[in-house]
């Protein structure tokens, strides 16, 4: 899809999985507001705005906050800026490398849950085979 073209709020849904009502609530949050409005007053919505979306989703189960997930969406936006200095894109990278050491954290707390999970699931599973076993 050419950069130009814009999408109405259903079909983002439908690309991103997320409900209407997600959408909406992301733009009246500031995360990802409409890029542009029909002349009926529908929100448009472009490839770069479903790319957001799909950022913000990935964030979700990682649990950042609407802040946090906001502060890294500016970081992003002002490392894209032409015209961003060498200053502030060497501190906007250290601020990155901070969200990545975040996120390889709290995948690695998921990691631990979900074979805590698993373990829980095989010993239902023994349970249920000892207990067939002895009917």
């Amino acid at each position: 899809m050419p950069g130009g073209q814009h999408m109405q709020i259903g079909e983002v849904a439908e690309r991103t999985g997320l409900s209407l009502r997600t959408i909406r609530y992301y733009g009246e949050v500031g995360l990802v507001e409409p890029s542009a409005r029909s002349r009926g007053g529908f929100r448009l919505y472009t490839e770069t705005d479903v790319e957001r979306l799909n950022l913000i989703k990935r964030m979700k189960p990682l649990e950042f906050s609407l802040e946090e997930t906001r502060e890294l969406l500016e970081t992003i936006d002002r490392l894209n800026a032409a015209e961003t200095g060498r200053e502030e894109r060497e501190a906007l990278t250290e601020r990155l490398d901070a969200f990545e050491a975040a996120v390889v954290a709290r995948c690695q707390t998921l990691r631990k849950q979900l074979a805590m999970a698993e373990e829980f699931a095989g010993r239902l599973r023994e349970q249920r085979s000892r207990n067939n076993a002895t009917t």
